[in-house]
């Protein structure tokens, strides 16, 4: 699933193509991605223009200047510029010059348009790459669990998948079924401080392409070569030389190094 700087990096490339256009027409075709009504969503962005491309953790909005577009990936979702369109199509956004649409084989992923904000999306954690240390703090220590479980709760902050927080995990030396409560104020610390850093220098790396992922133009990201033990069970830590291990955390496959994340 694209998590933040997958979706961040989409955001950044398909806004130059999109700000200040007005939509000429529209056409959905799945259900489950576009659940408002096919006809009925098409019918309401045509003619809107669009003023704002952003994103809050995994999410992504356009602002139109009459309510939203709201765009989730899922897990195989793809937003793409004036690419041809494939059997795995499921919604065309026509400008006068070009196209929008969006590719979900899976069809896990939401293309939904909304007068307003629903509240539910009130109620998800502030962003990943945003949250400053004491806001991070008091939402981990205000829940009980592992520290893995909590960092992939999208209500406790947005933004982070199973990606990223193994990769956190390990450069802060923590051991993904850490209880919160033994995660000290020094060791919250760390783990913001090494949360900045790994998504700041895969927004820059483009993010990671595991499998579907790709820009808006349709361009892969390079940050998986830089993981450091995401899907490496079984190979040599960087760090240690021992072996890493994969179990699961959260209903997740989890990666870590026994020696360096002690429990």
């Amino acid at each position: 699933m694209p998590e933040l700087p997958e979706v961040e990096t989409v955001v950044r490339s398909i806004s130059p193509h999109l700000l200040g256009r007005t939509i000429v027409r529209a056409s959905f075709s799945s259900p489950l991605v576009t659940r408002g009504g096919l006809e009925k969503t098409a019918e309401s962005i045509a003619g809107a223009t669009i003023r704002a491309v952003r994103r809050r953790g995994k999410q992504i909005f356009f602002d139109l200047d009459r309510g939203m577009l709201y765009v989730h990936l899922g897990m195989t979702g793809k937003l793409l510029w004036d690419a041809e369109p494939g059997k795995h199509t499921h919604a065309l956004v026509e400008f006068a010059e070009g196209t929008l649409q969006y590719d979900d084989p899976r069809q896990f992923g939401r293309m939904e348009f909304f007068d307003a904000l629903p509240e539910a999306f009130e109620r998800r954690g502030p962003d990943a790459l945003g949250v400053d240390f004491e806001t991070f703090l008091t939402r981990l220590k205000a829940r009980r669990g592992r520290i893995k479980t909590l960092l992939l709760n999208q209500s406790v902050l947005s933004g982070l998948g199973n990606i990223y927080v193994d990769e956190l995990l390990f450069a802060s030396r923590v051991h993904p079924r850490t209880p919160v409560s033994r995660i000290s104020r020094d060791r919250a610390r760390l783990l913001h401080e090494k949360m900045q850093e790994i998504l700041k220098l895969a927004i820059e790396r483009r993010g990671s392409s595991i499998s579907d992922y790709v820009d808006a133009s349709g361009t892969p990201g390079d940050f998986q070569q830089l993981h450091r033990v995401y899907g490496k069970a079984g190979e040599p830590c960087p760090e240690c030389g021992g072996a890493i291990r994969r179990v699961v955390v959260a209903q997740r496959g989890t990666h870590y190094c026994p020696r360096c994340q002690r429990a």
